[in-house]
């Protein structure tokens, strides 16, 4: 199949198809006569794999990692387990970092009085962090 048809096959786009290819991630394809990608089953399981382990949030290196310790049938499933728990306290932290950002956003506005006037603890909350963090920063400089 041609680089359209694996990439409707797989779901993962043409052109993401080349970037993991010119990254190194996936082999390059053989090719027909007049230099067309040609793909087959086994690499658009590949396609598949990796499509899946970025919907899970991996990033490329981790995803590498996976694809090739899955391709090694000889391997321990340790090392496995540990990327994969790393990754989940890493999607937790990050869960618990937005729920706590949409905490504060529903206080200020709740604080808001959405009306006509000029006064906003929206942006007086945004405002105050900006100057800490100035604060913050000039701090560390002179330290």
């Amino acid at each position: 199949m041609n680089i359209g048809q694996a990439a409707d096959a797989s779901g993962v786009s043409a052109k993401m198809i080349r970037y993991y290819e010119s990254i190194g991630l996936i082999r390059p394809p053989e090719r027909t006569e007049s230099n067309y990608r040609v793909y087959g089953a086994d690499e658009v399981h590949v396609l598949r794999f990796i499509k899946r382990a970025r919907t899970l949030g991996f990033s490329m290196e981790e995803t590498s990692t996976l694809l090739r310790l899955w391709q090694d049938k000889s391997r321990a499933s340790a090392e496995v387990k540990e990327i994969a728990s790393r990754h989940v306290v890493e999607l937790e932290q990050k869960i618990s970092e937005l729920q706590s950002m949409a905490k504060t956003l529903r206080h200020l506005v709740h604080c808001c009085g959405g009306d006509e006037r000029p006064d906003c603890p929206i942006l007086e909350d945004l405002a105050g962090a900006e100057i800490q963090k100035g604060h913050q920063d000039e701090r560390q400089i002179n330290a």
